[in-house]
């Protein structure tokens, strides 16, 4: 407000005095634009004039979330100050193979980079949600749409590794399904487990699963497919049409039915299944599976959030070991 007053009382004075004082202000402009690449984007590539409001938005529990209103539209981002760009490459990468496949509503990813003061941010479009969160048999249609056009000639794998929660995500490309779901999903899990918390039982039992469990797959026909990989309550919301939208992945081609390993956290009715498996029909042998896709994410969660979650992976791999007589 002062600088203001200041440029309208030396108006009136002579052009010189008017554009010596000037300058200085462009030339701050210029340089809190280059050390701000978050507004820098958005003022040029984004093809805004004017950012008119930030706000906070809530929900997230790993970065900081941001709502960017500008005189052409909103942008939403996501910050992490202690994280580098890998992080949100990958899950850009991610959120622009599901937006490719033209089945399910994602966020279009447009940026990422580096914070000059350390971290990382990634902007994309932003979505007003607010529709009902009662159309799952919408839901399932649309993954399940996701899936048939998700396909990969390279394998099992992802272009980039990537993270599950905060966790590493291993994406290596594999041709077979059973040596990558063993190896990089539950392999990798029981060793942070027993590195972390010295727990060998758990990984000793883990890899006598992992060595047996192949017979759980017996006359299945498994396709790489373009999962969402972290597909909880709280990646899952709905736009103000009430068309379903998926957030937050954790992407990579895998078996179709491994997009169920949070369905104990998403709450997953039964049109929802009806619904997908009209579209991707059920095959032999998927109840039989569906505890081996919950104990990566059960093994996750006891890597990042501790023993209470425990007790459910343990009694998944016993009760497998059971019926394996492993």
């Amino acid at each position: 407000m002062a600088v203001a007053s200041l440029s309208i009382c030396f108006s009136a004075r002579p052009n010189l005095l008017l554009c010596n004082f000037s300058r200085p202000r462009i030339n701050f402009a210029m340089t809190a634009m280059s050390e701000d690449p978050i507004r820098q984007w958005i003022l040029t590539e984004g093809k805004a004039t004017q950012i008119t409001k930030i706000g906070s938005v809530g929900g997230g529990c790993i970065n900081l979330a941001s709502h960017y209103q500008t005189d052409v539209g909103s942008f939403f981002v996501k910050t992490n100050r202690s994280i580098g760009p890998a992080m949100f490459e990958g899950e850009a990468l991610g959120l622009e193979a599901m937006y490719e496949t033209s089945t399910i509503r994602v966020p279009k990813p447009h940026k990422v980079g580096a914070l000059p003061t350390g971290g990382s941010y990634i902007i994309m479009e932003f979505i007003d949600f607010g529709g009902s969160r009662g159309y799952q048999a919408e839901l399932g249609k649309k993954l399940a749409e996701m899936h048939k056009a998700g396909k990969s000639s390279k394998g099992f794998g992802f272009e980039v590794d990537n993270t599950i929660g905060s966790t590493p995500q291993i994406n290596t490309w594999s041709s077979d399904w059973i040596e990558f779901y063993g190896d990089k999903r539950l392999g990798y899990q029981l060793t942070l487990a027993r590195d972390q918390y010295g727990d060998s039982a758990i990984y000793e039992k883990g890899h006598t699963l992992i060595q047996n469990m192949a017979s759980l797959f017996e006359n299945v026909v498994i396709e790489p497919c373009l999962l969402h990989g972290d597909l909880w309550s709280g990646n899952i919301a709905y736009d103000k049409n009430s068309e379903p939208v998926i957030l937050d992945p954790a992407c990579y081609y895998g078996h179709n039915e491994a997009e169920f390993g949070m369905s104990w956290c998403a709450g997953f009715g039964e049109s929802f299944y009806n619904a997908y498996f009209k579209v991707m029909p059920k095959q032999p042998g998927f109840e039989k599976r569906r505890d081996l896709y919950l104990l990566y994410h059960y093994l996750n969660h006891y890597n990042l959030f501790g023993s209470g979650y425990r007790s459910s992976a343990m009694s998944i791999i016993d009760d497998y070991l059971r019926m394996l007589k492993a």
